[in-house]
């Protein structure tokens, strides 16, 4: 009897195991594109998408032929990220997808910029009320094989009006990533700010929102502080108007009827005049408070619903605009989660 029920948990653990979902481990080799060679010492991270975000499963170093092996692969999607000369590197792997023998991109990384470069610089200005919300788009592209870092001094720097107090939201967009936040870290020089963020081969993109005081004729001074291959485009929606030394007006998007406008110097200042529509503003932001009266608190935390009531009239018009032009790059991506860009 021992015998036959020894012989009968023995069936069962098989059956059990058997029926348990098997899932491959993911393997493959980290390869440095700048050398061209397999890279060692690359830490391989793979995460899973759990309750509280992004959570890491398992971490590797690659050996000294650039290989790696995670034993554990998490259901649903994951996704691997490479950390390596300071800046991280993301591979999502969708469910189903192949986990073995991939080859995973790294690059030296450099605090100058090398081939980094400032392509574009556009301002979009939505007045809504007693306050206006001021989005400034950088997009740099970087066409050499070397990623620029610099954590001290930044990547980006740019003006921030005093009238803003020195709150600004920032999302930072890398090449196969998200829009995620980063922080405006004071510079040494009064209303200059700092973004530490690599700059990696492609194209990455940085979008500053802030809010000013604003009444009809109010007067922006804006500042330009990196060099960019085309001049800054400035932009406000249908029913507001702009003036000012050098500006040139290019155009109007025809479903949004946003105005563009062209300025060529690295200091402006304009003239924003007119109100938005009432079908278009807000209405409890006429009757609310004004900025001066709003704690920079609750500035803050409302700065979401601001940013998205002043990009959702203008931003989808603009990018048609934008995207029309010879040889324009892209204004927002929407790529892989959890992009952080660093360590």
């Amino acid at each position: 009897m021992k015998v036959l029920i020894g012989v009968h948990q023995r069936l069962s653990a098989a059956i059990f195991l058997v029926a348990l979902p098997v899932f491959p481990a993911v393997d493959g080799t980290v390869v440095n594109k700048t050398t061209g060679k397999p890279q060692s010492g690359a830490t391989v991270t793979i995460y899973k998408l759990g309750q509280a975000g992004m959570e890491s499963v398992e971490s590797v170093k690659s050996g000294a032929d650039g290989k790696f092996h995670l034993d554990q692969t998490p259901q649903g999607p994951h996704l691997i990220q490479t950390a390596f000369d300071g800046v991280t590197y993301n591979h999502m792997l969708p469910p189903g997808s192949d986990t073995t023998a991939l080859s995973l991109e790294v690059y030296n990384s450099s605090k100058q910029p090398g081939s980094s470069r400032m392509a574009r610089h556009f301002v979009i200005f939505q007045p809504n009320g007693a306050q206006m919300s001021v989005s400034e788009g950088f997009i740099y592209r970087n066409d050499g094989n070397t990623t620029y870092n610099n954590p001290d001094s930044g990547t980006l720097k740019f003006y921030l009006p005093v009238e803003a107090k020195g709150i600004a939201q920032v999302k930072a967009t890398a090449p196969q990533g998200m829009p995620i936040d980063r922080a405006a870290e004071k510079t040494g020089q009064a209303n200059v700010y700092k973004v530490d963020f690599p700059i990696k081969p492609g194209e990455t993109d940085f979008q500053i929102t802030y809010l000013v005081p604003y009444n009809s004729g109010a007067v922006f001074e804006g500042k330009v502080l990196n060099q960019t291959e085309e001049p800054t485009l400035l932009v406000v929606p249908d029913g507001i108007t702009m003036k000012g030394d050098g500006l040139e007006r290019k155009g109007q998007e025809p479903r949004s009827k946003a105005l563009v406008y062209m300025v060529k110097s690295a200091t402006y200042k304009v003239e924003i005049a007119g109100s938005m529509p009432a079908a278009s503003a807000d209405s409890d932001a006429d009757s609310g408070p004004s900025l001066e009266e709003v704690s920079p608190k609750i500035l803050q935390q409302n700065m979401k619903w601001i940013l998205a009531l002043a990009m959702g009239i203008l931003v989808l018009g603009f990018i048609v605009l934008y995207r029309a032009q010879p040889g324009a790059p892209r204004v927002l991506t929407a790529k892989g989660p959890n992009d952080r860009g660093r360590r």
